[in-house]
């Protein structure tokens, strides 16, 4: 049965898309920690990031570096954060997460509530800044 992410980047499921090819998949969270907190997802579904192949995972961090340097242009923050929790959902992901202080990336803080328009602005903004 396929994930939620994988669902995603079929298209099954609606999202905030910043950029895709034909491996990896990026997309704005929906319970975001900030403004321009994305996940980046290789295609192939694999539980656990270390049990992907070198080159998925090789092209993958490659992929999340161009999102986050779009990111940083698109959104007010000292760097852009790269976590990886992955045991909410069983499919390797990365988080990118603008931030100007440690606190940025506490998970355990509230998430934002944003209008579609809202996500669908920063999502634009990402996209416009995204070099492949």
């Amino acid at each position: 049965m396929a994930t939620i992410f994988s669902k995603i980047a079929s298209g099954e499921i609606p999202s905030y898309k910043v950029a895709e090819d034909a491996y990896y998949y990026a997309f704005l969270d929906i319970n975001p920690l900030c403004e321009g907190h994305t996940l980046v997802i290789p295609k192939v579904e694999v539980d656990y990031i270390f049990d992907l192949d070198e080159n998925t995972l090789s092209g993958l961090t490659l992929f999340a570096q161009k999102i986050a340097k779009a990111i940083k242009k698109s959104v007010d923050c000292k760097r852009v954060a790269m976590v990886v929790l992955g045991l909410e959902v069983p499919h390797a992901h990365i988080h990118l997460i603008p931030l100007n202080s440690e606190t940025d990336v506490d998970f355990k803080r509230p998430k934002l509530k944003l209008t579609t328009e809202q996500f669908l602005d920063i999502a634009d903004r990402i996209k416009q800044n995204f070099e492949e």
